[in-house]
């Protein structure tokens, strides 16, 4: 499928930091957000870490987010699956 946009359409929880992410495009990427969320600088983000904010995400219009884009990732790296805490992936 030749998809206009990137867009993540399901999202399953596989692991304690880990999402099985499905993609318009019909494709699925296992994404570990452990690195990045476990050796984040910023407090706001390494809570994330804690299933019980780990576990509240949601996809919405196609992106994957936490408590109202709290925390959200740019989706070509969700794809790509480039996450690591120190890379030039940026987490909002």
């Amino acid at each position: 499928m030749n998809a206009p946009y990137l867009a993540i359409t399901h999202a399953e929880q596989t692991g304690p930091l880990k999402l099985r992410l499905t993609f318009n495009t019909g494709e699925s990427r296992e994404v570990d957000f452990a690195p990045f969320l476990v050796r984040h600088p910023n407090p706001l983000i390494r809570r994330y870490a804690e299933p019980e904010h780990f576990t509240r995400f949601r996809i919405t219009d196609g992106d994957l987010e936490w408590d109202d884009f709290e925390l959200c990732f740019p989706i070509i790296d969700l794809y790509e699956n480039t996450l690591t805490a120190g890379s030039d992936s940026h987490a909002a």
